[in-house]
């Protein structure tokens, strides 16, 4: 496969699971890449579920779209038409992105997971970026971390978003959620995953000159 792609055709191959990340070059997008020793700063999760546009599940500080499960424009967790998602991380954002493909089938009890998860976690509020850089040394020390493994977030991070759906679909055990961050999805970092599955290389998408 290429490891380049057109946004049109990335949007009509992705499939649920399919990882997309971003990168930028902002204060903020290297703050969050500083914070997190992460080579990207953002990620999130396709969802594409029978004939319903594809969508991206994620989280984020910016409203720029409505949400598609309560129609609202807010903050945090969310779930995007995928393209226009994509359209608004690269040309309001300034985001490269790339696509990663789960190589592995996605059932419909996954797809029921990816689905209750959302449920869940739909606006659950974005971090500070203090509160995201002590979540994520504390996920990391040893001595720091307390308290028992909560599916349950108090406020998502793009990564924990990802992670704990991952989790729930049965792909990710035996990390805490706050071990997570947009770098671990990144192949080098070499994530490990449950039933055989694994993540493509990164094919990176090519985003349409603006009309």
């Amino acid at each position: 496969m290429n490891s380049r792609i057109s946004l049109d055709d990335a949007t009509e191959l992705t499939r649920t699971g399919d990882i997309w990340l971003f990168r930028g070059d902002s204060a903020a997008d290297r703050a969050i890449q500083l914070t997190t020793n992460s080579p990207v700063n953002h990620v999130g999760m396709a969802v594409v579920i029978e004939d319903l546009p594809p969508l991206m599940w994620h989280a984020e500080l910016g409203r720029s779209l409505p949400d598609m499960w309560t129609g609202q424009h807010q903050r945090g967790a969310q779930l995007h038409n995928l393209r226009d998602a994509v359209l608004v991380w690269a040309r309001k954002y300034g985001q490269q992105a790339w696509l990663r493909q789960l190589d592995h089938p996605v059932t419909r009890e996954m797809e029921d997971a990816v689905l209750r998860t959302v449920a869940r976690l739909d606006g659950t509020p974005f971090p500070s970026t203090a509160r995201l850089a002590s979540r994520w040394v504390r996920g990391r020390v040893p001595a720091f971390r307390r308290g028992s493994r909560e599916l349950e977030l108090e406020s998502a991070y793009c990564a924990e978003v990802v992670a704990v759906t991952y989790e729930e679909m049965g792909l990710l055990r035996g990390r805490k959620l706050n071990w997570y961050d947009p770098g671990r999805f990144w192949s080098g970092d070499e994530l490990q995953l449950a039933r055989g599955a694994r993540l493509g290389e990164e094919i990176e998408v090519e985003i349409p000159a603006d009309a």
